[in-house]
């Protein structure tokens, strides 16, 4: 699993060695029995939806990317993959910083009104990392909307639990969210005023199943269940720190494994830093020196 490690600063942690973490499956310490530090290379796949709204706005994430570019190292591999019904991908993994900038102005947008399978494509996206060795990231760039049902969620997260990408999303359409979240809070509003005098007859089939807030949702549980950090931004100006940020964390980022038990059970784990000096991670809820982004767990295969 991918580990970042924060210090009481705020700063990334570097420096680490396999010594220094402490990895429990519920209460019982397991073995690490691998481990990378942070100088070795990552494998980051960019994920980004070509629906209308995300058009509207693509200049801004699209440009500030170029600070994502500037903050990897050098060994750190790229790949460009767009979604809309299917992901499409754009350019395989490469070093080549200069040759991910140019096909990123190779994207081209949806303009006409479609579904949106955000959820099969991170599938089918994992599916074609599965065979890349070493640490794994997607870099997702999405509204976080999906037409797909309720299903297709489920079957997302138990394959998440079964591989080790971390994934941090990015929201797309910061305005239209806001908007989006101040016309629910009115209508809700609305409903709430007329509900004793009956004169709005409700009507289901009328409601957007694709909401802003079950998609903010869904992307802070992508991040939560990989073990990335998933960002909001509101204006064009917050691009730039965020992919500064993502840019840190990845190159930040340990890799630690553990032999996995085969009983076809999911196993919580927690990650632990042992202080300065070595002294042991803090028990009984005290509160440690450092902030850790890991996976919440792991799909255990079967027996």
């Amino acid at each position: 699993m991918e580990v970042s490690v924060l210090g009481k600063d705020g700063n990334l942690v570097g420096g680490l060695m396999q010594k220094d973490f402490r990895i429990l499956d519920g209460a019982a310490e397991q073995t690490i029995e691998f481990f990378l530090p942070i100088e070795a290379p990552a494998q980051i796949l960019v994920l980004v939806e070509t629906s209308p709204a995300v058009y509207l706005i693509h200049q801004e994430h699209l440009s500030a990317a170029y600070a994502l570019l500037e903050g990897l190292a050098k060994e750190d591999q790229l790949a460009l993959v767009t979604y809309d019904r299917f992901p499409h991908p754009l350019l395989p993994f490469t070093p080549d910083k200069s040759e991910f900038a140019s096909s990123l102005g190779q994207i081209q947008f949806t303009l006409g009104m479609g579904d949106l399978n955000l959820f099969d494509s991170i599938s089918t996206v994992l599916d074609w990392m599965a065979p890349v060795l070493g640490k794994k990231a997607i870099v997702l760039l999405s509204t976080g909307l999906d037409s797909s049902p309720p299903a297709r969620w489920d079957a997302l997260v138990e394959k998440l639990r079964q591989q080790d990408v971390v994934i941090f999303p990015v929201a797309l359409g910061g305005s239209l969210r806001t908007a989006g979240e101040s016309a629910s809070k009115k209508k809700s509003s609305k409903k709430h005023s007329s509900a004793n005098q009956q004169t709005e007859p409700a009507n289901p089939e009328a409601e957007n199943p694709l909401t802003f807030a079950q998609a903010d949702a869904a992307l802070s549980s992508l991040a939560r269940i990989t073990g990335g950090r998933a960002y909001f931004p509101q204006s064009a100006k917050d691009f730039v720190p965020m992919y500064r940020e993502i840019a840190s964390a990845l190159r930040h980022q340990y890799l630690l494994g553990i032999a996995p038990t085969h009983d076809g059970k999911f196993h919580p784990l927690t990650v632990q830093v042992f202080e300065p000096g070595g002294t042991a991670p803090p028990a009984g809820g005290k509160k440690s020196e450092h902030r850790i982004f890991a996976r919440e767990g792991y799909l255990a295969p079967g027996p």
